[in-house]
């Protein structure tokens, strides 16, 4: 009778194990809401097995333009944000969205467009000057129109190039509403100039007789920052697995990773963690 008991117990015992124990593995994972660069460069392809080898915690990326990345996790959709606008990074933990911003990563935008130049930009280092002289030719341009990083940055440069493309949209401004690779297919098919980040650029499959036509501008420097969405504010953030993640990412062995990822030889990235 004792016998049957404790088999019975034991076996329960070991079917409630084998119960928790694959669904507490089904929620060792963390969403990070992050940007169409650092997903269609290849990078997380390439870093986040090696986070998941070291830790047991899975990442899950929703990849989206910078701007809908920072609605989405001050949704509380999300545990990390992984994007490059600054100054919206900053104001998401100014309003209480997450607990702290960090540097991250580098690299830098560029305008790439046809080899036969309409607006005569090839070889400019200043960025808003070339702009101006796109505008001022109307040579055709496919923006990806989408409040992403790279699209905020392109309409800084705009601006101070005194350009007013909402004026000119429809005609030689065309908004993609697209990510960057679409973007990139939807303007080299235009014969249009593109503003595009770098890592995305060198990973990209499809460039035909496109060239870089303006780089190495100060102003087209591209910062990439990692925030914990706040738990306070949205309860269902894993801070816990969250703030593991970033803290790899900013670590030596997670800085070491992001340098090391190279596409035909070249550098995407260059980490900068403080």
């Amino acid at each position: 009778m004792f016998r049957r008991s404790f088999l019975g117990f034991a076996a329960a015992g070991l079917l409630a194990l084998g119960l928790s124990g694959p669904a507490a593995a089904q929620d060792k994972f963390i969403v990070v809401q992050s940007t169409t660069s650092t997903q269609n460069s290849g990078l997380f392809d390439y870093i986040l097995p090696m986070f998941a080898k070291k830790t047991g915690i899975e990442v899950r990326v929703v990849a989206v333009g910078t701007g809908q990345a920072l609605k989405n996790a001050a949704n509380g959709d999300g545990d990390v944000l992984f994007v490059h606008a600054k100054p919206a990074e900053e104001k998401f933990v100014a309003d209480g969205d997450g607990v702290s911003r960090h540097d991250v990563m580098y690299n830098d935008f560029i305008i790439v467009g046809p080899p036969s130049d309409p607006a005569g930009i090839d070889g400019m280092s200043d960025a808003a000057a070339a702009m101006a002289k796109i505008a001022e030719t109307e040579s055709a341009f496919a923006s990806r129109g989408d409040d992403s990083g790279t699209n905020k940055a392109e309409l800084r440069l705009w601006k101070k190039a005194g350009v007013d493309v909402d004026a000119a949209s429809g005609g030689w401004y065309s908004e993609t509403g697209s990510g960057m690779g679409a973007t990139l297919n939807t303007g080299i098919g235009m014969n249009a100039y593109i503003m595009t980040d770098r890592g995305t650029w060198i990973s990209f499959g499809n460039k035909g007789d496109y060239n870089i036509a303006v780089e190495s501008d100060p102003e087209l420097f591209n910062q990439y920052g990692i925030i914990l969405v706040n738990p306070e504010k949205h309860p269902n953030v894993k801070a816990d697995l969250g703030q593991q993640f970033i803290d790899w990412v900013l670590s030596e062995e997670g800085q070491a990773a992001i340098a090391a990822y190279k596409v035909d030889g070249q550098q995407l990235f260059f980490p900068n963690a403080k």
